[in-house]
């Protein structure tokens, strides 16, 4: 059965895959709700949006994006409540990003308000796919591919715009052992690291597993020039405290991706009366800091992760141990009030949230 709705259209599932899920058990990342959101621009247009059973997609031998990698995605995450109101957590930044990406990409930007009802629309079909376990949320990942049937080198003129849905638990589990990259670069000034595409992640996955293998959950990213100043981590921003100060590097430079938790958590650190410094942050500072005691708190903040500590930052072969997770005020605090305020459990002071 159709459905016309806001000039969106929904295909109704035949049978909904929801018992085959053990919700006790998420995987991140494993398992897909219902229904995607799609919608496709092509002869100078964006095409007829649609909401549509989860399925694989057909795709020409020469599409694209899998020769010239024009690709990009977003991720935010929704909740639901005891009212049964899906919560979301600042779409409108993901949006403004995501277009953001897609203008540094060559590629054609989503209109905002098809972006905003459709996202509405799909986490209404999805509803019974939002998770209500601690620590769990509706992972919501859109995403966009060119997809000229052409082998060429040029920017396509069509694309394919989704948005597909996964109900998750924790992605980190436990506090994160971080290594500080100063060999590989994950992005270099006047290239798409601010922009969220897939190339800058495939890049990063061979120095990641090297990593990994010495006993590091993810790499601290440095500047490519010089590897001196401290950038981002590889699924999250990072920010330090010294001496009660938040700090974190700047997102001046176009090498460093907007982060949506970082910015949500600065401002609360500043309504809460913390100094907040963004601004250069050279390595040294840091290992000096945790050498002389006024390194307080150090810890990831992204979509996934949420509030991921650091316990211990490694660099050129030498372990530094942070402070106890325990003796930690500022992150223990905002991450708390991060993950009640997405929960609709504190007073949405900044309007942040979108109820569905």
């Amino acid at each position: 059965m159709i459905i016309q709705s806001k000039n969106i259209k929904v295909v109704e599932v035949g049978r909904s895959r929801l018992d085959e899920v053990d919700f006790n058990n998420l995987p991140f990342g494993k398992h897909f709700a219902d229904y995607m959101f799609e919608m496709d621009f092509a002869n100078g247009e964006w095409q007829q949006p649609t909401i549509v059973p989860f399925g694989n997609m057909s795709l020409h031998p020469a599409t694209s994006a899998l020769h010239y990698g024009q690709a990009i995605f977003e991720g935010l995450k929704a909740t639901r409540n005891s009212d049964n109101e899906i919560l979301v957590f600042r779409p409108d930044m993901n949006i403004k990003r995501f277009n953001e990406s897609a203008e540094r990409m060559c590629m054609q930007p989503v209109p905002e308000d098809v972006f905003m009802e459709g996202l509405k629309m799909l986490l209404d079909k999805n509803r019974a796919w939002v998770p209500q376990g601690d620590g769990q949320s509706l992972y919501i990942r859109p995403f966009m591919i060119a997809t000229d049937e052409y082998v060429g080198i040029k920017a396509s003129d069509s694309y394919k715009f989704l948005i597909i849905c996964s109900p998750v638990g924790v992605y980190y589990s436990e506090p994160v052992k971080v290594k500080i990259e100063t060999k590989y670069t994950r992005a270099a000034e006047g290239g798409v690291g601010r922009a969220k595409a897939a190339g800058n992640y495939a890049s990063s996955l061979y120095p990641a597993k090297k990593g990994l293998e010495e006993g590091y959950r993810q790499l601290i990213w440095t500047d490519a020039k010089t590897h001196t100043y401290i950038e981002e981590a590889g699924t999250m921003n990072v920010v330090f405290v010294i001496n009660d100060v938040i700090i974190t590097p700047s997102e001046d430079k176009d090498t460093i991706l907007k982060g949506i938790t970082k910015r949500s958590v600065l401002q609360v650190a500043k309504d809460w009366g913390y100094q907040v410094e963004e601004r250069a942050v050279t390595i040294k500072e840091i290992i000096e800091a945790i050498n002389n005691g006024t390194l307080q708190d150090a810890f990831g903040a992204g979509t996934a992760a949420t509030i991921a500590p650091i316990s211990a930052i490694g660099f050129e072969g030498k372990d530094y141990e942070l402070p106890t997770i325990e003796s930690r005020i500022f992150s223990n605090k905002v991450g708390k009030h991060i993950s009640n305020y997405k929960l609709g459990l504190v007073e949405d002071k900044f309007n942040w949230l979108v109820r569905i």
